[in-house]
């Protein structure tokens, strides 16, 4: 009997890949994304695979990266969440121009809603701009087996295609059999092309021309047609047809069928959702009387019907035109779509709610305290990461994309500058991945212009936000080889930075006393410039990392007044709040012992045990 697994949709994409003979897959990690190319790395390392697996730079390497090994002829992937592509997007553009010889896939996970993105931008409205096929899957189990057509689609074709699972098919779970993987790699082989491969203009307007004739001739293959999923009922003589692509077609088929209008609206399921088959849209225009059109974000299939009196979506208002497509919102359309009464709204209990924080412990809230506390009118540009939720602390004002802190204290520091206000200091905050990934470039730009400010790296020896992935400064491949660390120190001075520091935010008055110096040096007429502060502490969540000493928990003494002050400005979970003029406790079970607690209260009304207490009754709340 065969094996069986329940996988999450990105551990099935894994194994698609895997099954299909991919030979080279390279991510970024980025939430929804992060597992697929997390689980093919765990088969990395015990063995069970030979592909190479990476973890690259950003998302731009990857797919070059992929996008070569495509060029000898092998199977490739690259895999990134929806904003990811923004950073790739300029080699994704030029490659639907040279198009492949080994199948690419480029897997592209989207976020509706978003639950942990910026944007809920739609990847098949890139797919349009760039004139290559995107195949929208159902499910998990769908999305393993679909991965198979799309390389040999790239492959027929020779395009790249874009796979775009949203977060509902990537961290759902579905049972299904697990097959073996394809062995047959074949010997890399490059035809040297330089009118493809290298095309100046002159010959990238022939590829254009030629991508055009690729894209008709895709959307015309009959793997990828619209299907009715319930092909018993007819679109001439019902009332309406729905067309739905993604998790939305699994959505809206399960609802119809709960309504009882299984055997009378037909449900067409689009796995290509760009191009659409012009003699589909053409066709079901003419036989259908209304056309709901269920997709997300954008309309992307709405938008291919060149008459649109009879179709409704987004663009006509009779579909929301941001925020996920629930099985509840879904359900409401299609009521209104059928002509039923809308449903009873579900009541929910009422709870209280909890903002998201940093966790007890973390070096970060410690490094954003001592900001606040060193520059305390500081105008602070944040980056993309776990410590974002600086934010809560009053040290993160703007958040825009991965690098853009230093960026934009470059640009606060101009302003100010040209206006005659060199007093506002301005203090970026970064972590050591996004720092890799897209802060080296904003760093030399902002020395190459003279800036002067503090860039406060936030160094946690891991890519947390995302699954505790590794940064170049561990000095090791997925599968355990040595290789060179790249320092973050050295990378900044590599820059043009001179004044480059490193602490760590536990010891709280040390590390003060770092970003007072660095603030001295972006003071300094004659020999000053742009500060680095390393702030260096691994994170407590990171299973790599070697377990610290238990240290004592902090006490609370009889000077506390319950101002709440340490929970305003630290906001620290191991803190419990209870009120006005009632003491603070600590929770023993969240706290690390970090200590730094003991920095924030005015009152000095929290005390470092200098040991553990054996027997002593806790203060847990």
């Amino acid at each position: 009997m065969a094996e069986r697994k329940i996988l999450l949709g990105n551990e099935a994409m894994a194994y698609g890949l895997l099954e299909a003979g991919c030979t080279l897959a390279a991510s970024y990690p980025g939430t929804p994304a992060s597992e697929i190319v997390g689980t093919l790395a765990a088969l990395k390392r015990s063995g069970s695979i030979a592909m190479h697996v990476e973890w690259s730079i950003n998302e731009k390497v990857a797919l070059e990266t992929a996008l070569a090994n495509s060029y000898a002829g092998r199977r490739s992937a690259a895999a990134m969440k929806q904003v990811g592509l923004n950073v790739a997007a300029d080699p994704f553009m030029s490659a639907a121009y040279t198009g492949v010889k080994g199948g690419l896939v480029v897997i592209v996970a989207d976020d509706p809603g978003p639950h942990s993105s910026q944007t809920e931008q739609d990847t098949r409205q890139f797919a349009m701009l760039a004139k290559v096929p995107v195949l929208d899957p159902l499910g998990p189990a769908h999305a393993r087996d679909l991965l198979h057509t799309a390389f040999d689609l790239s492959e027929d074709y020779e395009v790249p295609v874009l796979f775009r699972p949203t977060t509902r098919v990537c961290h759902a779970r579905q049972d299904m059999e697990i097959r073996p993987f394809r062995q047959d790699q074949p010997a890399p082989v490059f035809e040297k092309d330089p009118a493809r491969w290298a095309a100046t203009p002159k010959f990238r307007f022939l590829l254009h021309k030629q991508l055009n004739e690729k894209l008709d001739a895709v959307s015309r293959d009959s793997r990828l047609q619209p299907v009715q999923l319930n092909p018993a009922v007819s679109a001439e003589k019902a009332a309406g047809v729905i067309v739905a692509s993604g998790a939305v077609c699994t959505h809206a088929s399960e609802i119809l069928k709960d309504l009882g209008l299984w055997e009378e609206i037909p449900l067409y399921y689009a796995p290509m959702p760009f191009p659409l088959p012009e003699d589909f849209l053409t066709g079901l225009l003419d036989q259908a009387r209304r056309i709901l059109v269920l997709e997300e974000t954008q309309p992307v299939m709405e938008a291919q019907f060149r008459d649109r009196a009879k179709v409704q979506g987004r663009l006509s208002g009779h579909v929301p035109r941001e925020g996920e497509l629930l099985p509840e919102t879904v359900e409401g359309i299609v009521r209104t779509f059928a002509g039923l009464p809308e449903a009873a709204a579900p009541k929910g209990a009422a709870a209280p709610g909890r903002r998201p924080t940093l966790c007890a412990g973390c070096g970060h809230r410690a490094a954003f305290f001592a900001i606040r506390k060193v520059f305390p009118r500081g105008i602070y540009p944040g980056d993309i990461g776990c410590y974002t939720l600086g934010l809560n602390l009053g040290a993160v004002d703007t958040v825009l994309c991965m690098g853009a802190s230093i960026s934009q204290a470059a640009g606060f520091y101009h302003a100010f500058r040209d206006s005659g206000q060199n007093s506002r200091p301005i203090v970026a905050t970064i972590g050591d991945s996004t720092f890799y990934h897209a802060g080296i470039p904003a760093l030399i730009n902002a020395v190459i212009q003279g800036c002067r400010f503090v860039v406060v790296v936030l160094d946690n020896a891991t890519t947390a936000m995302t699954g505790h992935q590794p940064t170049p400064a561990e000095g090791n491949t997925l599968d355990g080889r040595s290789v060179p660390k790249v320092s973050i120190e050295d990378l900044a001075r590599a820059c043009g930075v001179r004044h480059v520091s490193v602490g760590d935010p536990y010891d709280f008055e040390a590390f003060t006393g770092l970003l007072k110096a660095a603030k001295e040096h972006t003071r300094d007429p004659e020999n000053g410039g742009m500060a680095v502060v390393i702030a260096r502490r691994p994170c407590l969540m990171d299973r790599k990392q070697p377990k610290p000493d238990r240290k004592p928990v902090p006490a609370i003494n009889d000077k506390c007044q319950g101002c709440g002050f340490c929970i305003t400005h630290f906001e620290c979970p191991a803190l419990v709040f209870h009120g006005k003029e009632e003491a603070v406790t600590v929770d023993d079970v969240l706290c690390s012992g970090c200590g730094v607690c003991a920095h924030v209260c005015p009152h000095d009304a929290i005390e470092i045990p200098s040991q553990p207490q054996a027997g002593k009754e806790s203060n847990h709340s």
